[in-house]
């Protein structure tokens, strides 16, 4: 067996052991969520505001039946938070998190796709 053989089949068998079906939910890249998370159900968003510190990242989890499309405010440009923007649209089941929250302020949300929906806006406050 070549060393690049061996290499691969170490790997692979190194992948195999690392797996864990118990685990958190995660999103789609194997993340483990962890810190603040806003909620999506078919009810609205909840909490629909949130304050965390300079540097953290919130995770949006979309548990509603069906897709959510989350945007920093204003609608349409979606200019006021950047960071907010990341998280995009979710189909159900799916979750990301927001780029690092670094600037003190208030960053408003919506769905892109519902922008008038007041239960899918809130914001979060970084201080």
């Amino acid at each position: 067996m070549t060393a690049r053989v061996a290499f691969a089949v170490i790997l692979a068998a190194t992948s195999l052991a690392c797996g864990d079906s118990d685990s958190a939910p995660s999103n789609s890249g194997g993340t483990v969520t962890t810190g603040p998370t806003i909620t999506i159900t078919s009810s609205g968003v909840n909490p629909k505001n949130l304050t965390v510190s300079p540097g953290t990242q919130v995770t949006f989890i979309n548990s509603d039946n069906r897709p959510h499309f989350m945007a920093s405010d204003p609608h349409p440009t979606h200019e006021d938070c950047p960071e907010l923007n990341s998280v995009g649209p979710l189909n159900p089941g799916q979750q990301r998190q927001t780029g690092n929250l670094n600037t003190v302020r208030r960053c408003g949300f919506h769905d892109h796709d519902n922008p008038t929906n007041t239960g899918l806006q809130g914001s979060i406050v970084i201080q």
